[in-house]
């Protein structure tokens, strides 16, 4: 082969790799970032409290638990959680839309297990939620292994 023709090759395969390369960037970077649950919540200070849903969205990519709680002075916080399974976990877990929303519509009184978020926002990865009586909701959890079991606050 001649000079040219081995440069030619060269460059080539280096514009191919150089493509691959970004192209794995490229898919990688979102993937990596979407999946940032466990680094933006703290699951080391997870609290569970009494509270009363005021919102519940069954969507795409995490269904969103929207809830008050109440503090010893009668004031309400207001909460955002977000659940790890999404519709379709949910789905094989035997919640659907229909059960999900209708187990959890506005004025329902529930136990939340809340891991929360390390910006101290009133957000937070719902670990789980269940009735008063003790009854599981909405299955599939945030998949922490061992979650710390906490008594329910007021």
């Amino acid at each position: 082969l001649g000079e040219v023709q081995m440069e030619t090759r060269v460059n080539r395969g280096i514009g191919i790799l150089l493509a691959v390369s970004i192209a794995i960037v490229i898919i990688a970077v979102p993937t990596i970032a979407h999946h940032g649950s466990f680094i933006s919540y703290d699951t080391t200070k997870q609290w569970t409290k009494k509270a009363v849903v005021t919102e519940f969205h069954y969507a795409n990519p995490h269904p969103q638990l929207f809830f008050g709680i109440t503090d010893e002075k009668g004031n309400v916080e207001n909460w955002a959680a977000e659940m790890l399974p999404n519709p379709a976990q949910l789905i094989n877990n035997g919640w659907s839309r229909k059960r999900s929303t209708d187990a959890l519509k506005a004025g329902t009184r529930v136990i939340v297990t809340i891991a929360p978020s390390k910006a101290g926002t009133k957000v937070g990865l719902l670990i789980k939620v269940t009735t008063e009586a003790g009854e599981e909701l909405v299955a599939g959890g945030a998949g922490t292994p061992n979650p710390t079991p906490t008594t329910p606050q007021r």
